[in-house]
């Protein structure tokens, strides 16, 4: 499960070697753009320049969905329900169909925000939906909880659409995640926002 953007449960420090596997895939797409980002290059010639610009603004004719997803996700206003462990949702879609099993392979699409909005990953960007077993840990606790359901919130189905607010608890608490060189994908102690597409079981 390496490819998982963010495989960890509930922090919890003595999982040291858990939360290592967890750096080594999260949001590895994010994670290697800001690696790339950081290098230093040397300046580039005119011809150069744009045909990158070029090769961009085809790469967005081609693809609008995702920023066009992202935007109308973040425009949308929902009226958040809290459960008693912090967990917050909304449903944006009620989906149909049996709800999802603990410990069944399942696929969702998502878009991962910080509080102040920033995206710091999405898999509609890269045109394919997560599979993880949910409600054993293969995922933050969050989202095993705000799939399956629990304490004030209902188990979603195949087909909804619900945003999630993610305490960091439940999330990647203090250590953060995709932390190098002193900067963090996710910094330590970060409220998530997450829309999240639960397409069904795989």
């Amino acid at each position: 499960m390496s490819s998982l953007p963010f495989s960890i449960g509930i922090y919890n420090p003595a999982r040291t070697h858990r939360f290592e596997s967890l750096t080594r895939g999260i949001v590895q797409s994010s994670a290697l753009k800001l690696n790339q980002n950081n290098t230093i290059s040397p300046p580039l010639s005119r011809r150069a320049a744009v045909g990158i610009g070029f090769c961009f603004s085809l790469l967005q004719f081609l693809h609008p969905r995702t920023d066009a997803a992202a935007a109308e996700s973040a425009a949308d206003p929902c009226e958040f329900t809290e459960a008693p462990s912090g967990l917050a949702y909304c449903d944006k879609a009620i989906g149909t169909g049996p709800q999802p099993a603990k410990g069944q392979l399942i696929k969702a699409h998502y878009i991962g925000r910080l509080a102040d909005g920033k995206v710091f990953d999405s898999s509609y960007n890269r045109g394919k939906p997560l599979a993880f077993r949910v409600g054993v840990g293969e995922v933050i606790k969050g989202w095993d909880d705000g799939i399956l359901g629990g304490e004030g919130i209902p188990p979603m189905l195949p087909g909804g659409k619900r945003k999630l607010r993610i305490p960091p608890a439940l999330g990647y608490g203090m250590r953060g995640a995709g932390c190098k060189g002193g900067s963090c994908i996710i910094p330590p102690d970060s409220v998530l926002l997450f829309d999240v597409e639960f397409i069904g079981k795989v």
